[in-house]
């Protein structure tokens, strides 16, 4: 790949997208943050230079990886003349249409992942998502997707968002899930670790047979007086007593609906 990269973030996704590209020798010529000491770490261990003011953001790369909030993401492109370069944002939800009034040539480059800044993660399995608004854009970012992947896929702004969606419930809504268990165990005096397997085993379970046939527990079989204990065991904590009621009324709601068929 003799593309030269820019990175416009310097987040999770965009510190190991980043240097995951520069260890497979990938040219980034330049990291921007509003943050000096974000910008500066990345920087420093992507060997390239870095900014903190949008308007500084050099004019020289070939493709622009475009990877801040969704909070930020007008109001910081609007700053940067690209001269109509290549720019590909990293979002799950936001449309591609998006970029088109800040140049000429857009796309997508949306890994389906969770990332942590200092966890290293096995790129070549990980589906990038990649979108561009004509052959050659899109032919360009499949190109550079292919340095880590093994999963490239064309998919669309409308299957993105869909995808992101249920991203949301099958990664940060369970790891949210997991923060509660890690603390009603520890009020016990035990460890969350003593939940691996069980977590392991679940994680496992979907990958062999659907997640329908895979669930098991007292919602599923509407056992009331298992529920109805914990619900009395969640007296002092009305939040989660409220969660754990709606969750376990949707799963018997669920199996309850007929099983579709392909």
């Amino acid at each position: 790949m003799d593309k030269k990269i820019a990175i416009v973030g310097a987040g999770n996704l965009a510190t190991r997208v980043s240097l995951e590209l520069h260890l497979n020798g990938v040219e980034i010529i330049q990291v921007y943050s509003r943050t000096v000491t974000s910008a500066l770490t990345l920087a420093r261990m992507l060997g390239c230079n870095y900014v903190t003011n949008p308007e500084k953001i050099t004019p020289d790369a070939d493709i622009y990886l475009i990877s801040v909030s969704d909070l930020a993401f007008s109001g910081l492109l609007e700053k940067v003349n690209f001269n109509n370069k290549l720019l590909a944002h990293t979002a799950g939800s936001i449309p591609m249409s998006e970029l088109a009034k800040y140049s000429q040539n857009y796309g997508v480059f949306y890994p389906l992942q969770t990332f942590s800044k200092y966890r290293d993660v096995n790129f070549s399995r990980i589906p990038f998502c990649i979108e561009g608004n004509t052959p050659e854009n899109e032919q360009d970012l499949m190109e550079l997707a292919r340095v880590l992947s093994k999963d490239v896929r064309v998919i669309t702004s409308e299957q993105r968002k869909q995808l992101h969606l249920a991203a949301v419930f099958a990664s940060n809504f369970v790891n949210h899930m997991y923060s509660i268990a890690s603390e009603l165990v520890a009020e016990k005096g035990l460890p969350f670790d003593i939940l691996n397997p069980l977590i392991s085993e679940t994680a496992s379970k979907v990958k062999s047979m659907t997640p329908r046939a895979a669930q098991t527990g007292p919602a599923m079989r509407k056992d009331q007086n298992i529920i109805q204990e914990h619900l009395n065991m969640l007296s002092g904590k009305p939040r989660m007593k409220k969660l754990y009621s709606s969750i376990s009324d949707h799963i018997f709601e669920y199996h309850k609906l007929p099983r579709q068929t392909n």
